[in-house]
C-alpha cells in the first residue's frame, strides 16, 4: 500500500481551516451574547444559526463516516437550530465545545493509517473517508466564512 501520510496531514490542515481560511475559534471567539442571535439587514442567519448549523453538519458526517447505524437529522430542518438566538450561554458554549470535539475526532479519523481513505462506505452510495472529509473542510469553510462577515456587519472586533 503507497503511504498516504501527506495526504493525511493535508486533509488535517484543510479541516482545521489552517491555509487560507479563518479557524474556526477565531470565528466564535469573544462573540458578545446580545449579537448572537440577530441578523443583520442582508444576511439569512445569525451566528447561533450558523453555529449550531456548523456543529450538527459536522456531527452527521463525523458519525456516517464511523457507523452504518448513524441515522442523519431530516435534512433540511434538522440541521437548523428552531431559531436565531440560543437558548442561553451555556447552549452556545456546549455548541462550540460539540464543534472542537468532532472537528478533532474528524482529524484522528482521517490520520488514522488504519483507516482506507478510498473504501467507499459500504452504507453509503459511494462516499468514501476521503470524500466525506473534504466535503466536510468545504462546509466547514464557507460558514466560518459567514461567521467572519457577521463579525464585520456587526462591528465585532
Amino acid at each position: 500500500m503507497k503511504d498516504d501520510s501527506t495526504l493525511r496531514d493535508h486533509l488535517v490542515a484543510q479541516l482545521n481551516s489552517d491555509y487560507a481560511h479563518a479557524r474556526f475559534r477565531t470565528a466564535v471567539a469573544g462573540w458578545p451574547a446580545k449579537s448572537r442571535g440577530v441578523r443583520p439587514s442582508g444576511a439569512p442567519h445569525s451566528a447561533w444559526e450558523i453555529l449550531e448549523h456548523l456543529r450538527i453538519a459536522q456531527w452527521d458526517i463525523l458519525e456516517f463516516s464511523r457507523s452504518a447505524r448513524h441515522v442523519s437529522p431530516e435534512f433540511p430542518g434538522g440541521y437548523w437550530p428552531q431559531g436565531p438566538v440560543p437558548p442561553d450561554e451555556a447552549h452556545w458554549e456546549a455548541a462550540i465545545a460539540g464543534f472542537g470535539r468532532d472537528l478533532e475526532s474528524m482529524q484522528a479519523l482521517v490520520s488514522d493509517p488504519g483507516s482506507d481513505l478510498h473504501a467507499r462506505f459500504p452504507h453509503g452510495d459511494g462516499q468514501t473517508l476521503l470524500r466525506e472529509s473534504l466535503t466536510l473542510a468545504s462546509h466547514n469553510s464557507y460558514h466560518i466564512g459567514q461567521l467572519m462577515t457577521l463579525r464585520r456587519m456587526l462591528g465585532i472586533d
